[in-house]
């Protein structure tokens, strides 16, 4: 039987400062609501989201429960906080700050990964110091230069799960005992904890949330709280507890079952397809939507422009592409009636530009819901369905 692992109070701590940076990432947003502005979101993004995942792993196979690895993992969240406060300038002034944040983080994370497989994270760490080096180089350029070097980085990540999955280091057992001896670096990586995971990156997603709540406030600002204010506000909420309940209500009890049931060498493969590929556009699409949400809440009868009108829309349907590719990964539930209110979410683009932004939220907030109550019934009746014969 697997052992009880759970989340640890330093780990939330680490995540409330790794969540800052999606803070960062939404005023960057909100402040170039453009295909430039996007695609500089998408790749700083990208590239911290896949160390937040290692250490993750990290902490579920090298728990933080020694004074030596929590001073190391308070290092590692100054080092998040570094590259936080760099996010508005990182393709600029901020670039290199932003790049020796990272690296730092990456250094603690292959030192403290050596205690759970010895010289074998280097086929991991390696390629992680040369994204962090890539990175930190692109503080040094404008334009193109700076851009290839971040994509540069991209390549280097999505080859690793690869290459882990590959290569074989006999001898490099886990802890005391040589029981990993001729495993896979991904094979031995594949001894996490179910729970742990699941429970780590939801808890990551219910905090990453709450940018959205934050981003209310801000975009009401000092407007005087009037029934129409009050109003815009619960909408855009209602729009996020939506988007809650498509994950939390089934998904994560389910995502649970899925690894629990999954055998050590293949969970490894399966946790970065459903918890690295999938998450990332579910995370990254709170954050448009929240960008979206800042710019909108404080002019909810005006004509939307087309940056916000299209970050409200696509940000949810980023998140509902995620979320459809999740379940897709984990094989457990349809992805019909979601898929069909990402193109139905998507269509609510124009209501918010020639009608206002309290229209736009009301679609959102009917094809959200039109989408929970129509899959919810259509699940009922395929349990009757099933239950009948055997009645």
């Amino acid at each position: 039987m697997e052992t009880e692992h759970r989340v640890s109070t330093l780990e939330l701590f680490f995540d409330l400062v790794f969540v800052f940076t999606v803070t960062q990432l939404t005023v960057l947003l909100a402040d170039d609501l453009s295909l430039r502005g996007f695609g500089q979101v998408v790749l700083i993004f990208t590239v911290l989201f896949w160390m937040y995942g290692g250490y993750a792993h990290l902490t579920n196979q090298v728990p933080p429960d020694r004074a030596g690895r929590r001073v190391a993992l308070m290092v590692a969240m100054g080092a998040f906080l570094v590259c936080a406060l760099a996010v508005p300038t990182a393709f600029g002034a901020g670039g290199i700050a932003f790049g020796l944040g990272y690296l730092l983080a990456v250094l603690v994370h292959g030192a403290l990964y050596t205690q759970a497989h010895g010289l074998g994270v280097v086929w991991f760490a390696l390629p992680n110091v040369l994204c962090a080096a890539a990175v930190t180089a692109a503080g040094a350029f404008d334009g193109w230069p700076a851009f290839a070097l971040w994509m540069l980085a991209l390549l280097l990540q999505f080859a690793t799960p690869v290459l882990m999955r590959r290569v074989t280091t006999p001898g490099q057992g886990r802890q005391e005992d040589d029981t990993a001896s001729g495993e896979t670096v991904g094979e031995q990586l594949g001894g996490m904890s179910a729970a742990h995971l699941v429970e780590r990156h939801g808890l990551l997603l219910i905090i990453v949330f709450g940018e959205s709540v934050i981003a209310i406030g801000i975009g009401v600002g000092g407007l005087p709280l009037t029934f129409g204010i009050a109003g815009g506000a619960f909408l855009a909420l209602a729009v996020a507890s939506s988007l809650w309940w498509m994950y939390f209500v089934g998904d994560e009890g389910r995502a649970e079952e899925v690894f629990a049931e999954t055998q050590p060498e293949r969970r490894f493969k399966l946790a970065i397809l459903a918890y690295y590929y999938a998450f990332l556009p579910m995370l990254i699409g709170i954050a448009v939507f929240a960008a979206g949400v800042k710019k909108a809440c404080g002019h909810l009868t005006d004509h939307l422009a087309a940056g916000p009108a299209v970050a409200l829309a696509g940000g949810v349907a980023l998140f509902l592409a995620g979320n459809i590719l999740f379940r897709r990964a984990l094989r457990i539930g349809s992805v019909g009636h979601r898929a069909v209110a990402l193109v139905l979410v998507l269509a609510t683009v124009p209501a918010g530009m020639r009608l206002n932004a309290t229209s736009q939220l009301v679609a959102l907030v009917l094809v959200l819901v039109g989408a929970l109550l129509t899959e919810t019934r259509a699940t009922a009746r395929g349990s009757v369905a099933l239950a009948g014969p055997a009645g």
